[in-house]
Order: structure tokens, then sequence, then C-alpha cells
């Protein structure tokens, strides 16, 4: 089994604008995360080596404390983050260009096998959601 769940999805908006909702703390508080999922931004230091530090809150309340590091950031084409709390992954995010907007590759590389198969029946679904939540955001940005 991968320890990588990939997805890509197209937009129809710029890589800058796609990558504007990435960037800013206010925006990605109201997308990031599954259905029904809100945030809690105690940090966003945006910036390569800057930490991110949040807490998602579930739709039954269940608080799920997260903290990333930023390892990579190229404005409006890619941004990779280092999960360095548990479950440990790498979330790479690329956007291209494309006739009529922007495709962004999702790809999220778990450390441990093990992890990425028990996990595997929440991320691929709630990776998707998390995108449906983007188009929404670009929508009414």
């Amino acid at each position: 089994m991968s320890t990588t769940f990939r997805t890509r999805r197209q937009f129809a908006a710029t890589p800058d604008a796609v990558f504007a909702a990435m960037a800013d703390a206010g925006r990605i508080a109201r997308w990031w995360g599954p259905a029904g999922f809100s945030n809690r931004i105690a940090e966003f230091d945006f910036r390569p080596g800057g930490r991110w530090v949040f807490e998602m809150i579930g739709p039954d309340g269940t608080v799920y404390p997260n903290e990333s590091e930023f390892t990579v950031i190229e404005t409006g084409r890619r941004l990779v983050l280092r999960h360095v709390c548990q479950p440990h992954f790498q979330l790479t995010i690329t956007l291209q260009p494309v006739d009529g907007g922007t495709l962004l590759l999702w790809e999220q590389a778990f450390d441990d096998a093990a992890v990425a198969a028990a996990l595997q029946h929440i991320v691929e679904p709630a990776n998707e959601q998390n995108l449906d939540r983007l188009a929404a955001e670009l929508a009414t940005g």
C-alpha cells in the first residue's frame, strides 16, 4: 500500500488567485478541512520555516490540534508543508496554469505506512471535501 494520497482539481481561477486563498490566514480558516469543520488559527507565519498552529473543530465539537511547518513557498506555483504533530506527513500542493484556470495537484505523503492504511478511509474523502471548500472560497473570495 502506498503511503501517499494524490488528488487533482481544476479551478476556474488563476494560479495566483488559488495561491492567495492558501496564503491568507483568514481565508484558509474558511476552507481548510473536511465538510462541516471549522478552524481556530493560533499562529500562521507564512514563510519558509514558519509555523502554522491551529485547531480543527469537527461537526460534533471534537477539537483536533494541528501544527505544521511551511517548508517551500513558491508564490503562485507550489506550497509544501510538514505536519509536525501526529500523524506525520508532508503535503505538497502544486499549481499549474491551464486553459480556463488552474490545475491543482495535491500530494499527501505519510511517514508511516500503517498510519496511512488506517487513515485512508478518512483522508481520501476529506481531501476531496477540502478542495470542494477551496472551490467555494474561490467563488466567493
